[in-house]
């Protein structure tokens, strides 16, 4: 490892916890005096992902994250609600043993726990995974969530009432 500021390979460990799946280490360059911090996580073994197309290609927790981190974009979750997802995510893949899943398999763990996340996420990452053809489609998957009352994460505040966002309006015309 080199030090990001200077390039010198002289480093030592300030600091070293252990957080979950990943060790937080503190690191100080020699050389320059730089600190900067260093996450390292256990590669178990290669995992291989069977696209729909019949291509494989290695898993990625970063591709993974990115498609995540995109249907979130935006949305009021709690810090670190998305890494500790994806963490989950990447754990259960990997408690499967085997050395190659169906990126099938994948969207289906990321759909149901994005359901019990955030509802929007859920609708955005559903819209892409399961190519919705028309509004049709997307209504019928809305309407699929609030009949089984599936609209309200745990972690979300609920939207204000119809009665309660008219009298905030009224009080702020007088």
């Amino acid at each position: 490892m080199n030090c990001p500021n200077c390039g010198g390979q002289e480093l030592g460990v300030l600091d070293s916890r252990s957080l979950d799946e990943v060790v937080r280490r503190r690191r100080k360059c020699r050389a320059c005096g730089a600190r900067f911090t260093t996450y390292e996580r256990i590669h178990l073994h290669d995992i291989f992902v069977t696209k729909k197309d019949g291509r494989r290609e290695e898993f990625s927790r970063d591709k993974l994250c990115l498609g995540i981190r995109r249907a979130c974009e935006k949305r009021p979750l709690p810090a670190g609600a998305i890494d500790k997802f994806v963490d989950n995510l990447e754990a259960e893949i990997y408690r499967v043993g085997r050395g190659e899943v169906s990126s099938s398999y994948i969207g289906d763990l990321v759909m149901e726990g994005l359901k019990k996340l955030d509802h929007i996420a859920y609708i955005r990452f559903a819209s892409v995974y399961r190519t919705f053809a028309d509004i049709g489609d997307l209504k019928q998957e809305v309407d699929s969530l609030a009949a089984r009352g599936q609209m309200t994460p745990v972690n979300q505040l609920p939207l204000p009432s119809s009665e309660l966002v008219n009298s905030l309006a009224g009080r702020k015309r007088t």
